[in-house]
């Protein structure tokens, strides 16, 4: 299966970083997998026209979960995909713990992500205090069992494991816990979609760098890789790309 590399920008970039994006859809000549990157909403627009024609996709960190209305501030999925989005994040581990965005309103916003038109990528992961007290697995698959709702089922969309004691923090998860995780991550969407579970690549996201994309690219069930800061320069984020 072709590998997803995604790269979420988070709050940085700003109209000269662009050159950082055109220079990943210029180093992408021959690479195997499919390539995205989610600038912040100020440069979503500006970014998909710098990378129209190219392999690139554009896409957003987050959306509102309704179409429109009084909500100073926020973006809908319809804004996004206006601006020339075709995927969105959502559920990202900052957003749960910074915002306190439950499994509900995952959900909730991946339906409004469907009804613009847009690919979800939906993101789960554990806390350090979890993963110690041995309930990464519940944890995990509680939060894909609550964050996907019923009108995902058959259609497109990528799911991304994070441990969120890994992300920004240089600790990664052996090997062994990325492929533990990722093969419950599995079961759990088999289980509730059947076959097409099967299809859905699951992505890893957490400190994710040149010098350990390739093995951890390797892994079973790994699917491709959420990248952070190492996405914000693009012979770093080429590096990665190279290990797919």
């Amino acid at each position: 299966m072709e590998k997803r590399i995604v790269g979420n920008w988070k709050m940085n970039g700003l109209s000269t970083s662009l050159r950082e994006a055109r220079a990943v859809a210029d180093g992408l000549r021959g690479a195997s997998a499919r390539v995205a990157l989610c600038p912040p909403s100020t440069l979503v627009e500006r970014m998909a026209r710098a990378l129209a024609g190219t392999e690139v996709q554009v896409g957003g960190q987050d959306c509102r979960a309704e179409e429109s209305g009084a909500f100073t501030g926020d973006v809908s999925a319809e804004m996004l995909a206006d601006a020339g989005a075709v995927l969105v994040i959502l559920g990202h581990s900052e957003r749960r713990a910074g915002f306190g965005e439950t499994d509900d309103l995952v959900s909730a916003k991946v339906g409004a992500a469907l009804r613009a038109g847009l690919q979800p990528i939906v993101c789960v992961g554990e806390t350090l205090a979890e993963r110690e007290s041995g309930r990464a697995l519940d944890v995990v698959t509680a939060q894909v069992r609550g964050s996907l709702p019923a009108s995902l089922d058959g259609k497109d969309f990528l799911l991304a494991y994070e441990p969120v004691w890994a992300i920004g923090t240089g600790l990664t998860p052996t090997l062994e816990q990325i492929a533990e995780v990722h093969a419950a991550i599995r079961a759990e969407l088999v289980v509730r979609q059947g076959p097409s579970g099967a299809r859905v690549p699951i992505l890893y996201g957490g400190s994710v760098k040149p010098g350990n994309a390739a093995e951890i690219l390797s892994t079973p069930e790994v699917g491709g890789a959420l990248v952070g800061g190492a996405s914000l320069k693009a012979a770093d984020f080429l590096g990665i790309i190279a290990g797919a």
